[in-house]
């Protein structure tokens, strides 16, 4: 296994000096695939090493030069090798690995310095190869790390799968209604009754019950401003997907200069489809902000009815407030007396030097059970916690 992790580290050297990015990362998990699948034949080698260490389908050629020349003439001790002649793989069919090939198990001691030669790797002329194994690395992979606000929109649009995975969850609540439960301190009088009919009209058991424990809702406030536009893409799109794949019911609203509600807007399109409806629907969509006005209409029209009683709110803004910030730090006082949980998602806190110095972000500060940053999607992690957390 050591050496199988020196040939990975020694094969992911080179492919770094040839330009390409392979880290200690993808180098981990090539070792990891090779011992995983024990592969016999070099063509089975090749795809491990696609599969784990290419990131973009533009590095495929580089890869199979540095390939080639890395294990292009190794001997093949189990006599599997064929004609170089042979043509090159295709999806769907039985692998041709070039002549004289072999592939160095864990705990072999094959040098990969000394397996130099000129022959092409498999398909190395076949730029458009068609690979049984489609996903050479993820979307969220390569993405996962960037900024939202360096995404294009077709970027974006990659990313949909990955939001996907993602479950959105809040914090159990006992509701109204009543279930069947062993351990129910009050007694189903109905269900016992019904059962002692059974047995003469004796109540040999009693059935209990207890109340049903089900999700809070999660409320959505988003700061569609304009320093705020390609954040407020990228948590809709995922705000979306997430619950979608299954999450606690959702109300959605904007605010840049007023309160737009969307959730109605939202509901049962596609990803695409609900941020171009969003647009359409918020014509205030890259305005001015007004946080603490948009909190006050939403708290009187909706929260104090209700919609934030007991919730988990989510404010998704920066916090530069062109209204007044004391209107904003009163409307905040009044969310946090309805609301379970207040999460704040602000961008600008990824900088370790950020300080909420800025009169609206300060005036919100005291009231936030937790301010976490949600700037991409490697720190949506953060992001789900917060959420969750009783």
């Amino acid at each position: 296994m050591a050496d199988l992790a020196l040939l990975a580290a020694a094969f992911g050297s080179r492919l770094r000096a040839e330009g390409l990015p392979v880290g200690p990362e993808r180098s981990a998990r090539f070792a990891a695939a090779v011992a995983l699948v024990r592969p016999e034949r070099l063509m089975d080698l090749y795809w491990c090493g696609l599969a784990t260490l290419v990131g973009d389908p533009g590095e495929i050629g580089l890869f199979d030069h540095v390939f080639g020349l890395v294990f292009g003439g190794l001997a093949d001790p189990s006599g599997l090798g064929s004609d170089q002649n042979a043509p090159p793989m295709r999806a769907g069919a039985e692998p041709a690995p070039p002549a004289a090939s072999t592939v160095p198990r864990a705990g072999s001691r094959a040098s990969v310095a000394g397996a130099q030669t000129d022959d092409p790797p498999p398909a190395a002329d076949h730029p458009d190869l068609d690979s049984p194994f489609p996903a050479l690395a993820s979307a969220a992979e390569r993405l996962g790390g960037r900024d939202f606000a360096t995404l294009s929109g077709d970027e974006l649009t990659r990313l949909v799968a990955a939001m996907r995975a993602l479950r959105l969850a809040t914090p159990p609540r006992r509701s109204r209604r009543y279930e069947p439960g062993h351990r129910g301190r009050r007694i189903d009088l109905r269900t016992t009754l019904r059962q002692a009919q059974r047995s003469g009209g004796y109540p040999v058991r009693l059935s209990r019950h207890r109340l049903r424990m089900r999700p809070r809702r999660l409320v959505v406030l988003c700061d569609i401003s304009g320093s705020m536009e390609p954040y407020a893409r990228a948590l809709l799109q995922l705000v979306y997907c997430a619950v979608a794949a299954g999450g606690p019911r959702t109300e959605v609203f904007t605010f840049a200069t007023r309160l737009t509600r969307l959730t109605r807007v939202l509901a049962r399109v596609p990803p695409a489809v609900a941020l171009e409806r969003a647009g359409r629907a918020a014509p205030d969509w890259s305005g001015g902000t007004r946080i603490g006005e948009a909190l006050k209409a939403f708290i009187d029209r909706y929260g104090s009815r209700g919609l934030a009683r007991g919730a988990v709110v989510l404010i998704i803004s920066d916090g530069w407030e062109t209204g007044d910030a004391d209107l904003l730090g009163e409307q905040m006082a009044r969310l946090s007396r309805l609301a379970y949980r207040i999460v704040w998602a602000n961008p600008r806190t990824a900088s370790p030097r950020y300080e909420p110095l800025v009169a609206g972000m300060a005036a919100a500060w005291p009231y936030c059970d937790t301010v976490v940053s949600a700037h991409s999607l490697s720190a949506v992690d953060e992001l789900i916690e917060a959420l969750r957390a009783r």
